[in-house]
């Protein structure tokens, strides 16, 4: 079954699984009339798996955020039935106060419970989406997508990806190496998709957590077309090391490959919370990334299809009016919303067709192939261009292989993972169709 997922120059074929995942639609670079925006989450935990409080109560907190959609992708579990824990357990994790906030959002009457309050055997149930969902969605305001983050690994490498839009669990699909485990559970998830009929996303996780996951791995997986850019939980290595690139280097590496030497669309970039404490404003937080959707409606298959098509953004706090890239002139073409006494900076990034080809290998003592950003050609992920203000926009020359804006603002980020971080924004690349036509 691999075989058939193999492209002709060994990457995994796109083709074979996006028009199951509804995802075969061209990325941004199509002139729209829609002007809907839609903030969400993709990327949630909660007490069905590691995280440390009630599912309704991680929903309600985007919903008065002002979220549009969350996912909530706890560890191979989808949460469809009723799961007793031990108020003791509750305790541990989200502190003595936890059960009390809950039962005060939700009241006395909705939460479910079993043995004798204060003995060993006590215990609440945490309740199905089919349940809670409707306390929180309202049409056009709030909608709750079922999603699983499906945790894998090779050896002692995790691989983790969420499926958005799931109908039941998927569980890891295995392999023995990293792309074939990656390829192997993006094919379990294409295939629910076909035999449900629904629209799923499937995104990669954080690929430096626990230096799992190489431009090289995800590049030769063409058929995962997703994944994050930014994500904002403190032990995910966001910007590499000395000799590892950061997420920004990366992305560009593997889409250098992609384009250039497999001929496959390039990764489109999203940022997640991946949150898991909710009572200590410490940890794993809420409300530091996030995408927007340009879709016609807030309904899972609209979404996912227009996140197929490239309607999206990442951000961590800039807000963009509108994202246009004209096919025709090839100009990128962005509009901010501005805020009072806040600066942005816009680079225009890329990699150009001149780029040195001579592509580096390095190898660990067990022979696995590793990623050395310093082994790499300087012109990959080089800024064409940089603006500032509102209206920041870029033509490209035709020799670019593709171009992405990333957008920075002099605002502080309100929730920092990072040091001395910054509030930005990124957009999906453009311009690279012309490459991967090409034979």
């Amino acid at each position: 079954m691999l075989r058939k997922l193999i492209g002709p120059r060994g990457a995994v074929c796109l083709v074979c699984l996006g028009w199951v995942l509804g995802l075969a639609g061209a990325v941004t670079g199509q002139e729209s009339t829609e002007t809907r925006w839609y903030k969400g989450n993709l990327h949630t935990h909660s007490l069905w798996s590691d995280g440390d409080d009630f599912p309704e109560m991680v929903a309600d907190w985007y919903l008065r955020h002002d979220y549009q959609f969350l996912a909530l992708t706890d560890h191979n579990v989808l949460g469809t039935e009723v799961r007793w824990m031990k108020v003791k357990e509750i305790e541990r994790r989200g502190g003595p106060e936890a059960i009390g906030k809950y039962r005060s959002r939700f009241g006395d009457d909705w939460v479910l419970q079993q043995g004798t309050p204060g003995a060993e055997d006590h215990a609440i149930g945490l309740r199905p989406l089919v349940e809670y969902r409707t306390r929180l969605e309202e049409p056009e305001k709030f909608l709750l997508i079922p999603a699983e983050e499906i945790s894998d690994a090779v050896g002692k490498l995790p691989i983790h990806l969420n499926a958005t839009n799931l109908q039941e669990m998927i569980p890891p699909a295995r392999g023995q190496t990293v792309r074939e485990a990656i390829a192997n559970n993006v094919r379990a998830v294409a295939d629910q998709a076909q035999r449900s009929g629904r629209k799923i996303l499937v995104h990669l996780n954080h690929p430096n957590f626990g230096w799992a996951v190489t431009p090289e791995d995800l590049a030769f997986v063409a058929a995962e077309r997703y994944f994050e850019v930014f994500n904002g939980h403190p032990t995910v290595n966001q910007l590499g090391d000395e000799t590892r690139p950061g997420l920004e280097l990366f992305w560009d590496i593997a889409n250098t490959l992609r384009i250039d030497r497999f001929k496959s669309p390039p990764l489109l970039g999203l940022g997640t919370d991946d949150s898991h404490n909710y009572h200590t404003g410490k940890g794993a937080t809420s409300g530091r990334s996030w995408i927007v959707v340009r879709a016609d409606k807030l309904d899972a298959d609209t979404l996912i299809e227009a996140i197929g098509r490239g309607e999206f953004y990442a951000s961590s706090g800039v807000v963009l009016r509108d994202v246009r890239f004209n096919p025709e002139t090839k100009t990128l073409k962005l509009e901010i919303e501005p805020q009072e006494g806040v600066e942005f900076t816009t680079q225009f990034i890329g990699t150009p067709n001149d780029y040195d080809r001579t592509w580096p290998a390095a190898t660990t003592e067990d022979g696995r192939q590793v990623t050395v950003k310093e082994r790499y050609c300087p012109k990959i992920g080089t800024v064409f261009a940089t603006e500032t203000g509102l209206a920041p926009s870029y033509q490209l020359t035709g020799r670019e292989l593709y171009v992405r804006a990333l957008i920075t603002s002099s605002r502080p980020h309100p929730n920092p993972t990072l040091k001395d971080q910054k509030e930005q924004a990124w957009t999906q690349p453009v311009g690279w169709e012309q490459w991967v036509k090409a034979k």
